[in-house]
């Protein structure tokens, strides 16, 4: 299976950012829960990995309020345009939104809390997980979602999983345990299976 391919990314995406926020409606409940895991706290710091037009930004907003940060990585700039448009319509001065491949963005940390949110790229790039982790504080709290492949008694399902996936990843490796190199990093972990066995919600600590 090959790696991810940067450059790949950024041509879907292109593609993608113009009606990116009416296809991501349908997982909103998802990222709602998704960030409940993290359990932020007014006045702390959340890193939002691979954030795209921005979605998530209002509701980790209203999670660290104004005394809190928010640090937002994307690697398109097509779609960053949007998330900057969103943070100048609303008037947002503590969100800091960085364009750049997370295996190079300088983040400024340290942070107390990481969002993966349908980051299936990046969580298979281990120097894009080490440059994230290293910008976190001891016992950061990590919550991630995305897709995967149903169990095997689901099996057929399976094609219509890599079917909806190939326009939003740049491979497919790792889709059967999307999280597994970022649980490496981890002093805990623990999942749920969502979507029927097609998606999954993970959170837990880094060491």
């Amino acid at each position: 299976m090959s790696a991810p391919d940067p450059q790949l990314a950024l041509a879907r995406y292109r593609a993608h950012a113009a009606g990116y926020d009416a296809s991501a409606a349908r997982t909103m409940p998802l990222r709602r829960r998704t960030i409940a895991k993290l359990a932020l706290q007014p006045g702390e710091t959340v890193l939002d990995v691979a954030c795209g037009t921005g979605l998530s930004l209002p509701l980790l907003r209203e999670a660290v309020g104004e005394d809190g940060r928010i640090v937002g990585v994307e690697l398109s700039p097509d779609m960053l345009a949007l998330a900057r448009a969103r943070c100048a319509r609303e008037g947002w001065r503590n969100v800091t939104l960085i364009e750049g491949a997370c295996e190079a963005a300088a983040i400024p940390g340290p942070v107390d809390a990481v969002l993966f949110n349908y980051t299936h790229d990046v969580l298979r790039s281990p120097a894009a997980l080490a440059r994230i982790l290293a910008a976190t504080r001891p016992g950061a709290r990590v919550a991630v979602a995305g897709m995967k492949l149903a169990p095997w008694w689901l099996a057929p399902v399976n094609v219509l999983v890599r079917a909806q996936a190939r326009p939003y990843m740049t491979t497919l490796e790792g889709l059967r345990s999307p999280w597994d190199l970022l649980e490496g990093h981890l002093a805990s972990f623990a999942r749920e299976s969502v979507l029927f066995g097609t998606g999954y919600i993970g959170w837990g600590r880094v060491r």
